[in-house]
């Protein structure tokens, strides 16, 4: 299997795969016979630069088609592609490229500042740069589905980010949402809003339209709710994919009315409120169709193409997929789920001095616990009630609580710190610091609260700031001394609601 000759390849040449919104205002469209032919070329330059299957290459590229033709020639000679998010700092990039020990990484040259800061050991490569599209095209490779393809970073309650390692099946099995979920049709265009280094980005940007034969919209932007709208009409946008913040963003602040062209919409990492999906069906007459996957297994779940979306569902299990509900928690038959990863790398994926990849498939390890609590309708429809641990989803982004007390306490006021999630109209939750200050000469005030958030900004990706910071004179713990989220939160609650 080889996902650029089995699926670039076959299709028609003429036909449009991108349209491309720069920065600057321009727009270009690419068919897929040029994408298909600057892969091939650019495969031949990541060789001639030493790069050879198993090898993982690196990128910090915004949504432009420097990124999709990397990950294509990455899939090309079975490189192992790491897409990075452009809102990461120094100290996140340090532990990707340390933990990862890639072989190349290309890099928008925007980013040039905050990549030297990382120090990274490898040849780095600069775009925009033509030259890389210079080098004779090299033929695609054979490969076997458990071939490491690609390494994305997931939050969890404690310690760093876990790289999750998916295997070459992940690309081809995209076509199980892509059909049942996401919908688009030959020659229709779509638009995942999802920013490149995110795991919806690296699946419903392109891989999952292309396998339908449709075309993927390519802003290279931040998000505007009265632009987003314009876009749409302008562009005559089919099938819309976008964070339910985003929709809710849209709902509250820019004003909705016919979308031209528009035929389906999707959403997916939180629950939409009914007052959201009623102004969209009311305005477009269509539905807000929910789904739900996590990093580590692809898209588990979705709302019907053909059915009436329900307030807070995420829909029914994608055909063939086995999940159950146990104790409350969703969990899930791995052999079931065509795109489930290989395993956490430096866990039961890992790479030796050589350079070989050894795996211990996580797909035959037996029941995987989402630790996502659920309930299921009469209908088989699930419902999300939220996470079983201390894991912060904000408008769609799963912030780990460790990495934000980590930098919190990286800052000389600060003794002790913990993160939980406060609910927020728009973004579903926020995080929010509860700060413990070091008894000399610091004491709370707006300004130190204002100074910790700018830190923490500085400190890690700026989407996993506190919007709201507290100061306390102590952290619940128990005679372990490990931190009591859980009663953080309820005494938090209870205290805004008086």
């Amino acid at each position: 299997m080889n996902f650029t000759r089995d699926v670039l390849e076959r299709r028609r040449p003429q036909a449009r795969a991108l349209i491309e919104l720069a920065r600057d205002g321009t727009r270009r469209q690419w068919t897929f016979g040029e994408i298909t032919e600057r892969s091939a070329r650019l495969a031949g330059a990541l060789q001639a630069r030493g790069v050879r299957r198993g090898d993982v290459v690196m990128t910090l590229i915004g949504n432009r088609p420097e990124w999709v033709a990397t990950m294509c020639a990455c899939f090309h000679i079975g490189a192992v592609v790491l897409p990075c998010t452009e809102q990461l700092r120094a100290k996140d990039l340090r532990l990707r490229l340390e933990l990862t020990r890639p072989s190349l990484l290309l890099a928008d040259e925007r980013n040039r500042g905050e990549l030297e800061a990382a120090r990274p050991q490898c040849d780095v490569v600069l775009v925009p740069d033509e030259e890389l599209f210079a080098a004779e095209p090299i033929p695609a490779i054979e490969l076997t589905d458990s071939d490491p393809c690609l390494v994305t970073f997931t939050s969890g309650t404690s310690g760093e980010p876990r790289a999750v390692v998916h295997g070459q099946r992940y690309l081809q099995g995209q076509r199980l949402q892509a059909s049942h979920w996401l919908g688009a049709r030959e020659g229709e265009l779509v638009w995942c809003t999802a920013a490149s280094g995110w795991s919806k980005s690296a699946r419903n940007v392109f891989i999952a339209p292309w396998l339908s034969g449709a075309c993927g919209l390519l802003h290279d932007a931040r998000f505007d709710p009265h632009e987003r709208l314009e876009l749409m009409r302008r562009e005559r946008v089919a099938v819309l994919c976008m964070a339910p913040t985003e929709y809710r963003v849209i709902a509250k602040r820019a004003t909705l009315g016919p979308l031209a062209g528009l035929r389906a919409m999707v959403a997916a990492g939180e629950a939409l409120n009914p007052e959201v999906l009623s102004t969209f069906r009311q305005s477009t007459g269509l539905e807000i169709r929910d789904g739900y996957g996590q990093t580590e297994t692809g898209q588990l779940t979705g709302a019907p193409p053909d059915e009436r979306a329900r307030a807070g569902s995420m829909g029914r299990a994608l055909p063939g997929v086995r999940l159950r509900i146990e104790e409350g928690e969703l969990t899930v038959d791995p052999a079931t789920v065509p795109t489930f990863f290989l395993g956490y790398l430096g866990e039961g994926v890992r790479r030796g001095d050589d350079g070989e990849w050894s795996v211990e498939d996580r797909r035959s390890g037996g029941t995987w616990r989402t630790g996502d609590r659920v309930v299921q309708d009469a209908d088989g429809w699930l419902h999300f009630e939220g996470r079983g641990d201390d894991v912060i989803i904000s408008a769609g982004y799963r912030i780990g609580p460790f990495e934000v007390e980590s930098a919190l306490v990286a800052h000389p006021a600060v003794a002790e710190a913990a993160a939980v999630a406060a609910p927020d109209e728009e973004r579903g939750a926020v995080v929010r610091a509860v700060v413990v200050l070091r008894e000399d000469s610091y004491s709370p005030s707006p300004e130190l609260a204002r100074e910790l958030q700018e830190h923490v900004k500085r400190e890690t990706a700026p989407y996993k700031y506190p919007r709201i910071v507290d100061f306390v004179s102590e952290l619940p713990k128990p005679s372990s001394g490990k931190v009591q989220r859980a009663v953080l939160r309820d005494r938090l609650s209870r205290t805004s609601t008086r």
